[in-house]
């Protein structure tokens, strides 16, 4: 069974960070790709980040604005998305995303709050 587990979000105050991590289980973690996206209050999903597998590189969406490090380890079947300078414009859920099979894939995702 596919399951992808959100965690380390939280409350923060404009300007800080937060690491949020993501555990996979259910597949071949090391040969899928990994994505970050998140959802804002009554606006669509948004691409944040994706981790290629096989060493494939990272890539980021404009929303990153170079504060975002995402990173994966496939031992642990773990990704993590590293974020500073936090926006109250970041406040929103953020979900790791997998295509695993043809079918895509997150958590029940992590809340984020940035306050002003």
């Amino acid at each position: 069974q596919v399951q992808l587990v959100e965690s380390g979000g939280g409350l923060v105050q404009s300007g800080g960070s937060l690491t949020l991590s993501c555990t996979a289980s259910g597949f071949n973690f090391a040969d899928v790709a990994m994505n970050w996206v998140r959802q804002a209050p009554g606006k669509e999903l948004e691409w944040l980040a994706t981790i290629e597998s096989n060493s494939g590189g990272t890539f980021y969406g404009a929303a990153t604005t170079g504060r975002f490090t995402a990173s994966r380890d496939d031992r642990s079947n773990l990704v993590t998305l590293q974020m500073t300078n936090l926006k109250p414009a970041d406040t929103a859920i953020y979900y790791c995303r997998a295509l695993v099979k043809g079918t895509s894939r997150r958590g029940q995702g992590t809340q984020v709050t940035v306050s002003s």
